[in-house]
């Protein structure tokens, strides 16, 4: 499997890396999460722009993550706008969204970019290669909020997002049993086992999901997601705690 190197964050071996979203609606409420993240463990930013008020604007967008840049810019940032058919909370139109992020792609102030799979194969593919042309990261992803699809079309859409081309494939998805968190995890695992050529991302949301969420490098996921002052999905667990629980499960897998 391809190893991965971001501003000194080795990626693909040892502890998942931690993810924290911020979400805030406005300038002020986001530059509050960021400063109070400067005193938080964790491995990359993500901005849900989706909640931003002023998302509609690129221009605004692009100065807001030259700010974020200018706090937070040592460590990796990950751009992801979510559809509204996904969980977001921006209803775009798929002219928007692409734009939108072919820009951010272009402006030299991320490192990793979010695209929904179902998006469309030709739009995937168009967004991979203007990021590799730019040395972002492409984090190919599939929500379902709803249920937890069986485990061979988990792996299929896995294989699918890393034959797009996407740097790392992710899936979230709802568990409605302790049955579908064993198949979320079945499925990471015989990704990670036979297919993976590169780092991937899954979790099984909610409560009953949350032991997805600390048990990455058992069962091959390479990133969980924490959350600070605001959580981004349903299931995310306390940065630090979270950080606490990597740790000692990455030494009893020494």
């Amino acid at each position: 499997m391809t190893k991965m190197i971001v501003k000194g964050l080795e990626i693909g071996v040892g502890a998942p890396k931690i993810i924290v979203p911020v979400v805030g609606k406005t300038e002020q409420a986001l530059l509050e999460e960021i400063e109070f993240l400067t005193g938080i463990d964790f491995d990359i930013l993500e901005w849900r722009v989706d909640h931003f008020d002023e998302v509609a604007d690129i221009d605004s967008v692009k100065q807001m993550a030259g700010k974020i840049h200018a706090i937070i810019g040592h460590k990796p940032i990950l751009f992801t706008f979510r559809t509204a058919n996904e969980g977001g909370v921006y209803p775009a139109s798929i002219e928007f969204y692409i734009n939108l992020n072919k820009q951010m792609i272009m402006s030299g102030l991320i490192d990793f970019v979010d695209i929904e799979v179902f998006t469309g194969d030709e739009y995937v593919k168009e967004i991979v290669a203007l990021a590799h042309q730019h040395q972002v990261l492409v984090i190919a992803s599939n929500h379902d909020f709803d249920k937890t699809p069986a485990k061979d079309e988990i792996v299929l859409r896995l294989r699918k997002m890393q034959d797009l081309g996407a740097d790392i494939p992710k899936i979230a998805v709802m568990p409605r049993s302790r049955e579908d968190v064993i198949t979320l995890l079945a499925a990471t695992a015989e990704m990670k086992d036979k297919y993976a050529k590169k780092p991937l991302i899954t979790m099984s949301m909610a409560g009953k999901g949350a032991i997805s969420r600390v048990a990455g490098e058992t069962f091959g996921s390479d990133f969980t997601f924490g959350a600070a002052k605001n959580a981004s999905a349903p299931g995310q667990l306390d940065v630090k705690e979270l950080r606490y629980i990597l740790n000692v499960l990455h030494r009893s897998l020494a």
